[in-house]
Protein backbone atom coordinates (compact mmCIF):
# COMPACT_ATOMS: atom_id res chain seq x y z
CA UNK A 1 0.00 0.00 0.00
CA UNK A 2 1.35 3.35 -0.69
CA UNK A 3 1.78 5.98 1.67
CA UNK A 4 1.90 9.79 1.39
CA UNK A 5 4.62 11.79 3.39
CA UNK A 6 2.14 13.86 6.00
CA UNK A 7 1.05 9.97 7.19
CA UNK A 8 4.69 9.01 8.09
CA UNK A 9 5.51 9.92 12.32
CA UNK A 10 8.61 10.22 14.01
CA UNK A 11 8.36 9.02 17.76
CA UNK A 12 10.47 9.99 20.52
CA UNK A 13 11.47 8.81 24.30
CA UNK A 14 13.87 7.79 26.44
CA UNK A 15 16.97 5.98 25.57
CA UNK A 16 16.78 2.08 25.89
CA UNK A 17 13.21 1.65 25.18
CA UNK A 18 11.14 2.52 21.93
CA UNK A 19 9.95 5.33 21.36
CA UNK A 20 5.99 6.00 21.78
CA UNK A 21 5.31 9.97 22.26
CA UNK A 22 4.75 11.51 18.64
CA UNK A 23 7.19 14.20 17.73
CA UNK A 24 4.47 16.58 17.05
CA UNK A 25 5.82 19.88 15.15
CA UNK A 26 7.69 18.04 12.35
CA UNK A 27 8.25 20.72 9.35
CA UNK A 28 8.63 19.93 6.13
CA UNK A 29 10.61 16.69 4.25
CA UNK A 30 12.05 14.15 6.74
CA UNK A 31 15.30 12.09 5.10
CA UNK A 32 15.93 8.65 6.43
CA UNK A 33 19.50 7.67 4.98
CA UNK A 34 20.63 3.82 4.94
CA UNK A 35 22.95 2.89 2.96
CA UNK A 36 25.80 -0.30 3.96
CA UNK A 37 29.64 0.44 3.10
CA UNK A 38 31.56 -2.52 0.83
CA UNK A 39 34.10 -4.29 0.37
CA UNK A 40 35.86 -4.75 -3.20
CA UNK A 41 36.54 -8.30 -4.39
CA UNK A 42 38.34 -8.49 -7.58
CA UNK A 43 40.64 -11.52 -8.73
CA UNK A 44 42.03 -12.17 -11.81
CA UNK A 45 40.12 -15.52 -12.61
CA UNK A 46 36.89 -12.81 -13.34
CA UNK A 47 36.34 -10.24 -15.49
CA UNK A 48 34.15 -8.79 -12.89
CA UNK A 49 34.60 -6.58 -9.56
CA UNK A 50 32.31 -8.31 -6.89
CA UNK A 51 31.84 -6.63 -3.44
CA UNK A 52 31.08 -7.91 -0.14
CA UNK A 53 28.53 -5.95 2.07
CA UNK A 54 29.76 -4.58 4.77
CA UNK A 55 28.24 -2.61 8.12
CA UNK A 56 25.29 -0.27 7.58
CA UNK A 57 25.37 3.24 7.89
CA UNK A 58 21.97 5.46 9.02
CA UNK A 59 21.17 9.03 9.32
CA UNK A 60 17.87 10.78 9.49
CA UNK A 61 17.71 14.71 8.93
CA UNK A 62 14.40 16.82 9.51
CA UNK A 63 13.12 19.73 10.50
CA UNK A 64 11.21 20.94 13.79
CA UNK A 65 9.09 24.13 13.88
CA UNK A 66 10.66 26.51 16.91
CA UNK A 67 8.18 25.64 19.71
CA UNK A 68 10.20 26.09 22.33
CA UNK A 69 7.71 24.98 24.68
CA UNK A 70 7.13 21.70 23.30
CA UNK A 71 8.16 18.52 25.37
CA UNK A 72 9.64 16.94 22.11
CA UNK A 73 11.08 20.10 20.98
CA UNK A 74 12.55 20.04 24.36
CA UNK A 75 14.14 16.37 24.60
CA UNK A 76 15.50 17.27 21.25
CA UNK A 77 17.13 20.36 22.63
CA UNK A 78 18.36 18.93 25.18
CA UNK A 79 19.39 15.27 24.15
CA UNK A 80 22.02 17.88 21.82
CA UNK A 81 23.14 20.67 24.70
CA UNK A 82 23.24 17.80 27.43
CA UNK A 83 24.82 15.07 24.97
CA UNK A 84 22.70 12.08 25.80
CA UNK A 85 21.37 9.84 23.31
CA UNK A 86 17.61 9.83 22.52
CA UNK A 87 15.00 7.10 21.44
CA UNK A 88 13.42 7.51 17.96
CA UNK A 89 11.23 5.63 15.69
CA UNK A 90 11.07 7.01 11.92
CA UNK A 91 8.20 5.00 10.87
CA UNK A 92 5.89 5.47 7.66
CA UNK A 93 2.44 5.37 9.75
CA UNK A 94 0.58 6.34 13.32
CA UNK A 95 0.39 2.60 14.24
CA UNK A 96 2.21 -0.81 13.20
CA UNK A 97 4.57 1.38 11.16
CA UNK A 98 7.58 0.44 9.32
CA UNK A 99 11.05 1.94 9.90
CA UNK A 100 14.25 2.07 12.22
CA UNK A 101 14.02 2.09 15.91
CA UNK A 102 16.99 2.90 17.47
CA UNK A 103 18.84 4.98 20.16
CA UNK A 104 20.71 8.26 18.33
CA UNK A 105 23.14 11.10 18.85
CA UNK A 106 21.67 14.58 17.72
CA UNK A 107 24.70 15.41 15.84
CA UNK A 108 23.53 18.95 14.64
CA UNK A 109 20.58 21.37 15.48
CA UNK A 110 21.03 24.44 13.48
CA UNK A 111 18.35 27.42 13.10
CA UNK A 112 17.15 28.84 10.17
CA UNK A 113 15.32 32.47 11.34
CA UNK A 114 13.73 33.69 7.58
CA UNK A 115 12.23 36.27 7.37
CA UNK A 116 8.74 35.64 7.22
CA UNK A 117 8.76 32.22 8.57
CA UNK A 118 8.53 30.70 11.61
CA UNK A 119 11.78 29.55 13.69
CA UNK A 120 12.79 26.27 12.69
CA UNK A 121 15.41 23.59 13.88
CA UNK A 122 17.32 21.56 10.90
CA UNK A 123 18.08 18.17 12.85
CA UNK A 124 20.38 15.46 12.28
CA UNK A 125 20.71 12.22 14.12
CA UNK A 126 22.69 9.21 14.06
CA UNK A 127 22.69 5.78 15.91
CA UNK A 128 24.10 5.95 19.39
CA UNK A 129 27.10 4.22 20.03
CA UNK A 130 26.59 4.38 24.07
CA UNK A 131 23.14 2.52 23.57
CA UNK A 132 22.65 -1.17 24.35
CA UNK A 133 20.40 -1.69 22.04
CA UNK A 134 20.91 -2.02 18.64
CA UNK A 135 19.60 -0.48 15.81
CA UNK A 136 16.66 -2.33 14.28
CA UNK A 137 14.42 -2.07 11.33
CA UNK A 138 10.45 -2.46 12.50
CA UNK A 139 8.60 -4.08 10.06
CA UNK A 140 5.19 -3.21 11.39
CA UNK A 141 2.24 -4.90 12.22
CA UNK A 142 0.44 -3.90 8.76
CA UNK A 143 1.26 -6.72 7.17
CA UNK A 144 3.24 -4.69 4.34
Amino acid sequence: MYKIGFEAKIFYGTAGSTASTELKHVAESVSLNIEKGSAEVAVRSSGWKKVLSGLKDASVEFTLAGDTSDAGFLAIQNAFFNDTAIALFIADAETGGVGLDADFEVISFNRTEDLEEVINYAVSVKPSANSEREPSWQSGSSGE
